[in-house]
């Protein structure tokens, strides 16, 4: 049971900590500019590139903007193309390289459409007058698109709308994301799919025909378990079952002569991560069954993120490897791959390759996205932008990978960020961040964010540690699927080992651990609070899942939960998921609990809060605090939530962790910082 008394050792706990113009606070967060997607010309000579800019709080409240800009590979030169207020998504070429392509919401067309912005100047002109929005796009040629669109609304719903009625029939007027060809000349739109949804296509290099991700319907369950891999013509508008996957699917990719098609995908039904890596011979005379294929990254500990291709028979591939992330290069006809991008190096998610050049958006532990070029060839890496030289002038704590043993003798990594001004001998409350899914991981790269508190806690004398623990990706299938059909069990004691091996270095102050997260991290916060509240002195619950039985119920993923995460439904054994619920022991906590939800969540439905919520406040032992986030949905989208979540929940985490406050008394309704 943890003390609820202060101990001489640790009065300094008590002492606010220092403001200072040197350190990352709440408020940095939010001058933070993170290059997001990027893509290279045709003839390599320029680079596209969006950049997400924070909404000034001086602006109407709403989500952040994303402007556009062009590097000039030969001047070494920077152009803003659009900035301000804008909002820019999908970028790309034209087929000549002559302008930028992307998807927004401009000028008086309605919905999402594609815009083309010339290299010589001008304003941007669409490219569609498409009469519902642009999902995705690929230029055929130079005329003509393949976009992804979903056809028109029930005519009856439209008229009964006009009539003032607003109703949903749920989970039933979805209607189907087509397929279209469409002639940007004269706006002509040829429909070349009807009766299934595709969610994500590839063009192959002659423009015939299409790959495509397709699923039976336009609903997020599908989009999660039941894509499956067509080819379809685009002329004839026939469509052919090539490969039926028997799980999650993500990311397509021609060879450059068309004969061969590479994809990420499960390794199975309920491998809750799409981290394998398959190629499918287009001109065999059978093509084999999923079962069939070769996995490259078979019994490898790594989870595959993005691919593509660098020759017919040589593949690209990043994949998370424990906190790494690496790029490596595997030629179809040998077993090794080789590395191109060492650990240790830069963090990234996608790249994009053209005659070997790679680029990327990528962070470090000392700096969020910027623009990166790679040579492959030359092993050369080279930080192209700096959108953040402010950040020379804040003092960042040390950060490193942690590596432990759990109680099984199972090496776990994390990240383990010390305390700004550590001193070594000193122990120190210490704030756990658990990451969502459980099918992601924490890389040690940049991980400070509104809803990752990284340096802002360090800044405040705290150490912050965020466990890989099992279930996660980046170990491999067999690490991950140590977590199926056994939530919050060895992969919740993994946490738990983590912390006590911090504990017993003497790192961390045993009677001031606190922990929190986000959806399955919220989930692991509620569990915190509740089956194991004597460890914990604070815990903030955020989109978290407070009781399994009701959540089954209620997410629009019940496929997905059932396929890579129980294996079993409630109705066969109703009792082993309710003892996977927080709720259950509730009436045992003594952890004072924030709860924070978005109240139009469609994954954890708001009530799992509510349900925490009235648990703890009618049977529990401690304080407890519902918000409740309007219009928000799985994580908060407007400036002003997120600066009230990080806000809110640092001093959550410094009122009980850092002072010696009683446990019945809470912080302030409405933080001073709040009104900064």
């Amino acid at each position: 049971m943890r003390k609820l008394t202060i101990i001489i050792a640790f009065l300094w706990l008590a002492i606010p900590f220092a403001q200072a113009d040197d350190i990352m606070t709440t408020h940095n967060i939010f001058d933070l500019k993170t290059v997001v997607e990027v893509s290279m010309s045709p003839d390599q000579q320029y680079i596209a590139f969006t950049l997400n800019v924070p909404r000034p709080f001086t602006h109407s409240a709403g989500s952040d903007y994303r402007e556009l800009y062009v590097y000039d590979r030969a001047n070494d030169e920077i152009i803003p193309f659009m900035t301000g207020n804008r909002r820019i998504f999908d970028i790309g070429w034209t087929p000549s390289g002559d302008a930028v392509t992307f998807r927004s919401n401009l000028q008086e067309i309605p919905y999402l459409q594609v815009y083309a912005m010339s290299l010589r100047g001008g304003e941007p002109r669409a490219i569609t007058e498409h009469t519902s929005s642009v999902m995705s796009y690929a230029f055929i040629d130079d005329e003509r698109l393949a976009i992804v669109s979903t056809g028109p609304q029930d005519p009856l719903r439209q008229e009964l709308g006009s009539k003032g009625y607003q109703i949903e029939v749920y989970e039933e007027e979805w209607v189907h994301r087509n397929l279209y060809v469409y002639n940007t000349e004269t706006h002509e739109v040829r429909q070349v799919t009807e009766g299934m949804t595709i969610f994500d296509f590839t063009l192959s290099p002659d423009k015939k025909s299409a790959a495509a991700a397709i699923a039976p319907r336009n609903l997020v369950d599908d989009s999660y378990m039941f894509k499956r891999i067509h080819l379809v013509n685009l002329e004839t508008g026939d469509v052919e079952l090539i490969m039926d996957n028997p799980g999650k699917l993500g990311n397509l990719a021609f060879s450059p002569d068309g004969t061969k098609l590479a994809f990420r995908a499960a390794s199975k039904r309920e491998d809750s991560v799409v981290g394998s890596l398959f190629v499918i011979d287009l001109e065999a005379d059978t093509i084999p069954p999923f079962e069939g294929l070769r996995n490259y990254v078979q019994d490898m500990e790594l989870s595959v993120i993005d691919m593509g291709w660098k020759d017919n028979n040589t593949l690209l591939f990043a994949a998370e490897e424990g906190v790494d992330i690496v790029l490596s290069k595997q030629r179809l006809d040998e077993e090794e791959r080789t590395i191109l991008i060492e650990p240790e190096t830069v963090v990234f998610r996608r790249f994009q390759h053209s005659d070997g050049t790679i680029v990327l958006s990528a962070n470090t532990p000392a700096h969020p996205n910027e623009l990166f070029i790679f040579e492959v060839d030359g092993q050369l890496l080279k930080k192209v932008t700096d959108h953040n030289p402010w950040l020379e002038n804040i003092r960042l704590a040390d950060q490193r990978e942690l590596i432990y043993y759990a109680r099984d003798d199972q090496d776990i990594e994390g990240v383990l960020v010390y305390p700004l001004d550590y001193e070594e001998g000193q122990s120190y409350p210490l704030i756990t961040y658990i990451h969502g899914g459980p099918e992601a991981a924490v890389q040690n790269g940049w991980v400070t964010a509104y809803s990752i508190w990284g340096q802002v806690a360090a800044a405040r004398g705290y150490f912050v540690f965020m466990p890989n623990y099992r279930a996660s990706s980046g170990r491999g299938v067999d690490f991950t699927m140590a977590g199926y059909g056994d939530l919050v069990g060895v992969e919740y004691e993994d946490v738990i080992d983590g912390i006590d091996h911090l504990i017993e270095i003497g790192y961390v102050d045993i009677d001031r651990v606190g922990i929190g997260g986000g959806s399955y991290g919220g989930y692991f916060s509620a569990w915190s609070a509740t089956r194991h509240t004597d460890r914990f002195a604070a815990a903030v619950m955020f989109v978290g899942i407070s009781n399994q039985i009701s959540k089954r119920n209620t997410t629009d993923i019940p496929w997905e939960d059932y396929m890579v995460h129980w294996g079993y439904w409630t109705h066969e054994d109703w009792q082993d998921v309710y003892s996977r619920s927080p709720v259950k022991y509730a009436h045992q906590s003594l952890t004072p609990t924030l709860i924070l939800h978005g109240d139009a969540d469609p994954r954890v439905h708001p009530s799992q809060s509510l349900e925490m919520y009235r648990a703890l406040k009618m049977h529990g032992n401690a304080p407890v605090r519902l918000i409740w986030y309007q219009n928000e949905g799985h994580g908060n989208a407007r400036n002003v939530h997120r600066l009230d979540y990080l806000v809110r929940t640092m001093d959550w985490f410094d009122y009980y962790l850092r002072l010696d406050k009683p446990r019945d008394e809470m912080p302030s309704r409405y933080p001073d910082a709040l009104f900064d």
